[in-house]
């Protein structure tokens, strides 16, 4: 795909999430639930880190120093002090970019590779959070409204565009990585898009006005909203670490299933799924022990099982 393709591919799908975000009204065909036929006989993997700090820990606070070294506030500061406070204040953290980084990892590349596409996945979900938080109200809005709506609406614009920037300049003749960048920068724009995250947040509108009663509904919006943004994640990782097609394609399911798990963890609770949050973590777990056997896949395994066991609960390592 061209850079001109890739543009008019980011700017439509940019036009499709500013109608979106004016409109909060929005069935599809849901897939069929995949069962479980193996979870008596499968047991989940014990992860141990370390107490001073987890993996996913120590993965988001170099996503966060590289952000701050491109996102200072300067001039004009009229631009990057709304986008530097919404980066850094406002918008919680994202396990999509910490499993960029841990994808990347686990198939042999180092940190320093993913970095600019954790970072612009990241960046993906500030503006997508700033937006779908935009109008939030009651006692406890869901985002302090610092700068109002439409530096909030034109920021988030500005952080989408600045995140293919940022993944443009990662290209590096040196290490002939430009083939690579344009494909995780393919995957980035179509898993925020109309058929990605976009559709999810459409989905989960839907399932909330239904009455929060369809299961099938609220999984499959957990899918496109969370899934498909980690999946990206995943997939970005081991693409940039010189990872095989099928270590790619392996990480990209793994991603699927813990996105799934965090949507639903985040969205309606861990107890209102539980039954079928354990068969997605057992799925993801089979797939890393399916495919990357002999590889350290412990840290990877941490990002969905610190969603379960609480860190001052486990013996970390």
């Amino acid at each position: 795909m061209s850079s001109f393709s890739i543009l008019i591919t980011f700017q439509i799908q940019e036009f499709s999430m500013a109608r979106v975000f004016c409109s909060i009204n929005g069935s599809a065909n849901l897939p069929t639930s995949v069962r479980c036929s193996y979870s008596s006989c499968y047991k989940p993997m014990v992860v141990k880190m370390g107490h001073d700090q987890s993996y996913r820990a120590s993965i988001e606070s170099e996503i966060e120093a590289h952000l701050k070294k491109v996102i200072s506030i300067r001039p004009p500061q009229s631009v990057f002090e709304p986008m530097h406070y919404l980066t850094f204040t406002t918008t919680p953290k994202s396990t999509a970019s910490a499993l960029c980084v841990a994808a990347c990892e686990l198939v042999g590349g180092e940190r320093v590779q993913a970095m600019a596409a954790a970072s612009a996945i990241h960046l993906m979900h500030v503006a997508t959070y700033t937006h779908q938080h935009m109008h939030s109200s009651g006692p406890k809005p869901a985002i302090d409204h610092k700068f109002g709506p439409n530096i909030e609406l034109l920021t988030g614009d500005g952080i989408m565009a600045f995140a293919i920037e940022l993944l443009a300049k990662a290209m590096n003749p040196a290490r002939e990585n430009s083939n690579k960048i344009l494909r995780v920068i393919t995957e980035v724009t179509r898993a925020v898009g109309s058929q990605g995250l976009l559709e999810g947040q459409f989905r989960e509108i839907e399932w909330k006005e239904s009455g929060n009663g369809d299961e099938k509904l609220w999984e499959y919006a957990c899918k496109k909203k969370e899934g498909e943004i980690h999946a990206c994640g995943a997939a970005c990782g081991a693409i940039l670490g010189d990872g095989s097609d099928e270590e790619v394609e392996s990480l990209r399911n793994y991603g699927v299933y813990v996105g799934i798990i965090q949507g639903m963890i985040n969205g309606v609770g861990k107890n209102n799924y539980k039954k079928r949050v354990e068969e997605l973590r057992i799925f993801a777990m089979k797939e890393l022990q399916t495919h990357f056997k002999g590889k350290k896949v412990r840290p990877i395994a941490s990002l969905i099982e610190e969603s379960f066991v609480p860190r001052s609960q486990c013996d970390l390592l």
